[in-house]
């Protein structure tokens, strides 16, 4: 008899941790801020990162729909965060960090993301002695930075013809304020950027 109860304890205990160990779910939209639509074919991938460690464990990987939605059902393990990545040739890359601690049981965890096309300007500086200036001074004023293949804002001085190929976000403006010496010219060039392609800015001094 004793044995049967304690048999009966144990299967007790052992269905209630199973059961104690509820899911996660996670979910939401990827948004193609270019177009304003959905991020059609788009790759989201899910990691987890256990407390103390800086080490990923693999979780699983989507392929977006027209819809752009994307969901993940995991266990609710002991995990400092969880990293969810978006990838699609020709965007910029998403790297989310989702912590552990704002993640519920209750509820669906709904994260909604966006990002934008990629596209580039060549920024072309040509030096003409019939214009008589020797040296030109510009400052980038709007474009993306701090990306791979971006140009950091700040000024810039040269003498010689050269070209910059830089990176932004499409259907937005790259612009930049210059001053050519000699003429004493002055100035604003700008250019809105065309997604997926290179777009030339030229400037003659």
């Amino acid at each position: 008899m004793k044995q049967v109860s304690l048999l009966i304890f144990l299967v007790i205990i052992l269905f209630s941790c199973e059961k104690g160990k509820a899911d996660f779910v996670l979910k939401g939209t990827i948004n193609d801020a270019t177009f304003s639509t959905k991020l059609e074919n788009a790759i989201v991938s899910l990691y987890q990162v256990e407390a103390g460690s800086n080490e990923e464990t693999y979780i699983g990987t989507q392929t977006l729909g027209s819809d752009g939605n994307y969901s993940f059902k995991f266990p609710r393990d002991n995990m400092e965060k969880y990293i969810l990545r978006i990838t699609k040739e020709n965007y910029f890359p998403l790297e989310e960090t989702i912590y552990f601690s704002s993640l519920s049981l209750n509820t669906d965890n709904i994260r909604d993301y966006s990002t934008t096309a990629k596209a580039w300007v060549k920024l072309d500086f040509i030096n003409d002695p019939n214009f008589g200036g020797n040296q030109l001074e510009y400052t980038i004023q709007q474009g993306k930075e701090n990306v791979d293949g971006s140009c950091q804002h700040g000024t810039y001085t040269i003498n010689t013809s050269t070209s910059y190929y830089c990176i932004n976000d499409g259907n937005q403006l790259y612009s930049y304020l210059y001053f050519a010496f000699g003429p004493n010219d002055t100035g604003v060039k700008s250019i809105i950027t065309t997604p997926f392609d290179t777009t030339e800015l030229t400037l003659t001094y």
